[in-house]
């Protein structure tokens, strides 16, 4: 029965390493100064839920919720790159791999999501 306590550290633990080993090969993480560098020529992508973006977004930004991504995915053209943040980057590796199962491959995400960025931000109403 004590194994039970150790299963749900260990599995959390595996999807981290699994996550990251999935982050690293279809999604690049970025600074914000590289971030910030390009994502001017591509689309920039919050992936958070209406009422955070509605809270506060990154000047520039359309809002796709992860929750609709699926069901959105069209509105993301696959010739230009792609410029994804959500609050602190674990909801973009799931995006990433959602579009990528949609034939969008150029993904990139903000290295620590918006709670780090310091950039130009439209305040929520």
């Amino acid at each position: 029965m004590e194994w039970i306590f150790w299963a749900l550290p260990a599995a959390i633990i595996a999807y981290m390493i699994i996550a990251g080993l999935y982050q690293r090969r279809h999604l690049k993480t970025l600074t914000e100064e590289e971030f910030r560098s390009g994502y001017r020529k591509a689309q920039l992508i919050d992936v958070r839920e209406q009422k955070e973006f509605d809270n506060g977004h990154i000047l520039g930004a359309r809002n796709i919720p992860l929750s609709q991504l699926r069901m959105r995915h069209k509105e993301i053209r696959k010739d230009q790159p792609v410029y994804m943040y959500c609050e602190s980057g674990m909801r973009t590796v799931r995006a990433a791999a959602v579009l990528r199962k949609k034939g969008i491959k150029d993904l990139y995400n903000l290295k620590g999501g918006f709670k780090k960025w310091n950039g130009k931000v439209k305040k929520g109403k």
